[in-house]
Order: C-alpha cells, then sequence, then structure tokens
C-alpha cells in the first residue's frame, strides 16, 4: 500500500467528511457544551477514546480477517446503542462504499450490502489496498476527529489554525488509540454522544446529517 492511499483515505474530503456529518458537535453546540477551541479539544479527546476506537477496533478486525464483514455489522450495532448513530455511521459507510467501487471497481463489494457501517468498510477497504490493521485502525480514529473538529470550525466560526493546532495536540491520543484498537475488540459506548445523536433527529432544519 501507498502512503498517498493511506493519506487519502484519511483526507477530510471524503464522502463521509465533516461537511456532512458532525459526529454530535452541532447538537452539543447549540446544547451550550462546545463555546471555544478548549472545550472542543476535550470533545474530541473523549470521542476519539470511545466511539473512535469502537469504530477502528472494528475495522482493524476486519481488515485483520478475524472478524468478517456480517459479523462486524452485528458487533457494530452492538456497540452502538443509539439508533440515530446507527444511522449515521451506515450512511457515512455507503459513502465510503461508493467512493471504493469507483477507485476499486474490479472488486467484488457485495458482501458489504448496500448500507454497511463505517467500520465494516473501512476495515474492506484496508485489506483491499493492503493496509496493515493498526494502519486502517488510525484512519478511522483520525477521520473520526477531524469530521467533528471540521464542524466545530465551521458552527463555532473558529480560527482554522487554531483547530488544526487542537487537532496536532491531539494526534498522540490518536496514536495510542490506534494501537489499542488493532489489538482487540473494544466494547464501550459514550451516553453523551448517544444522547447528542437522538437529539439531533428533533432539530429544526439542522445543517448536518449528524
Amino acid at each position: 500500500m501507498s502512503l498517498a492511499t493511506l493519506l487519502a483515505l484519511a483526507d477530510s474530503r471524503l464522502p463521509i467528511g465533516g461537511h456532512v456529518h458532525s459526529g454530535g458537535v452541532e447538537e452539543a453546540v447549540t446544547s451550550g457544551l462546545l463555546r471555544d477551541v478548549p472545550s472542543v479539544e476535550l470533545y474530541l479527546r473523549r470521542r476519539i477514546r470511545t466511539s473512535g476506537l469502537v469504530a477502528a477496533s472494528l475495522a482493524a478486525a476486519v481488515c485483520a480477517g478475524t472478524l468478517d464483514p456480517a459479523r462486524a455489522e452485528l458487533e457494530a450495532d452492538a456497540r452502538t446503542p443509539s439508533p440515530a448513530a446507527r444511522t449515521a455511521s451506515r450512511a457515512q459507510g455507503r459513502g465510503l462504499l461508493r467512493l471504493a467501487k469507483q477507485v476499486w471497481p474490479h472488486t467484488d463489494w457485495r458482501d458489504l450490502g448496500t448500507r454497511p457501517h463505517l467500520s465494516t468498510v473501512f476495515g474492506v477497504v484496508g485489506t483491499v489496498c493492503g493496509a496493515t490493521p493498526e494502519d486502517i485502525a488510525a484512519v478511522t480514529v483520525y477521520t473520526t476527529m477531524t469530521g467533528a473538529a471540521t464542524a466545530a470550525q465551521r458552527l463555532l466560526a473558529l480560527d482554522p489554525a487554531a483547530v488544526a493546532a487542537c487537532t496536532i495536540r491531539l494526534a498522540e491520543v490518536c496514536d495510542v488509540t490506534a494501537r489499542a484498537a488493532a489489538e482487540s475488540l473494544a466494547a464501550l459506548s459514550d451516553p453523551l454522544q448517544d444522547v447528542l445523536a437522538e437529539r439531533h433527529l428533533r432539530r429544526d432544519m439542522p445543517l448536518f446529517a449528524s
């Protein structure tokens, strides 16, 4: 696998990027939980260590071949208590799958169905492009962070440089989380993110899908 491929998978311009899904940030801003760069950094750190870890561990297991896609779908459902969060994950998975079909048109993607979880698609893409489980875990963790960071920057009109510096400060947390994800499946959830996901459904004219 080339480094350029891995960097492209981590690019926020992918169909799963922060221009569509906020990772709970929109509702967190509305609720007054996020106000500035320090509060955003705390939220991102929490998101990396919870939903980021879980998604990355599932993707790594699929990439390693220890978890087949069908089982990975069940495991992802079981680890995502919020129906709204499950819907968001599947919407993002569908977006990544659409891209993967164009990049690797000769690969058989039928086992993934039409609306797979994002973590499952990342795992299969990792296998197809020759990434290691830790590589694909790192990409998954990174996109979990950057999607939410991009949304926070837009919603709070934050200084782009300050937000970028925030994500760089979190690089070590991302690396540690990715290594842990590649070692074993994580089984935890974050009640705050679940509540934010469900509240988002009741918003009038939301800017983000989730």
